[in-house]
């Protein structure tokens, strides 16, 4: 059975260009040209995968990634956009988006990034141990089975993307991962631009552990090398 695509753009220039292009790498693809559209047709159909700009008409993209989210947790979405700021990236990944590319594209990097997405929906990684409860002191519990982390007893929302950089550095304690590190085993790719991506999804996650960069609990930069996870594991 093909896998399913859903592009929600509005340029249909584009998305006809998109389309084609994905409909030749065997997906079976779906268009909606506003938010709401795309909101529609997403709780109508079941879909492997998300791809969405900002700029909708009816609903902005990041608002349709919102509400995606809250109807499925685990469904990959790619923001796809020409606004290319740190800020509207921060924001897209904090929407609920585990990727974000900027206009222009090229297609083969749409193809890439995509396969990256459904082959870890396909296949969970090895790295990633779901039999676990790691429970650390300042109160950050990690539920590895159900995706879940809790914070003081509050539960988090996370993203994929920012669960398992968390599980994969919580399960591998003062092991120093530098970025690209993260990148191919959290994106399962290889990429120039993943550092970028990688600084993001640790600065959102860093806000949402409430982890001083200053005085880390529980991911501490290590200058010019990367990242390691210092929490205390309740014994």
């Amino acid at each position: 059975m093909k896998e399913k695509i859903l592009i929600v753009e509005d340029d249909e220039a584009i998305a006809s260009i998109m389309k084609e292009h994905l409909t030749k790498e065997s997906y079976e693809v779906f268009w909606a040209s506003t938010g709401k559209e795309g909101l529609e047709d997403f709780k109508k159909e079941e879909f492997q995968l998300v791809m969405v700009d900002v700029m909708l008409p009816e609903m902005d993209g990041f608002t349709l990634c919102k509400n995606i989210r809250w109807l499925n947790e685990e469904v990959p979405i790619i923001i796809v956009s020409a606004k290319q700021t740190e800020l509207d990236k921060v924001k897209g990944l904090r929407s609920g988006a585990d990727d974000y590319m900027t206009k222009p594209f090229s297609l083969m990097e749409i193809s890439a990034r995509i396969e990256a997405h459904l082959r870890r929906g396909r296949k969970k990684e090895n790295y990633i141990q779901l039999d676990k409860i790691l429970q650390f002191k300042d109160g950050l519990t990690i539920i590895l089975e159900e995706n879940r982390v809790l914070l003081n007893g509050y539960e988090l929302s996370l993203t994929s993307k920012e669960f398992d950089i968390l599980a994969l550095m919580a399960q591998n304690p003062n092991k120093i991962f530098s970025k690209g590190d993260l990148y191919h085993h959290i994106w399962n790719n290889v990429d120039v631009n993943g550092n970028n991506t990688v600084t993001v999804h640790i600065k959102s996650l860093r806000e949402k552990i409430n982890d001083n960069i200053k005085k880390p609990t529980f991911i501490q930069t290590v200058w010019g090398t990367g990242y390691k996870f210092i929490g205390e594991l309740n014994i």
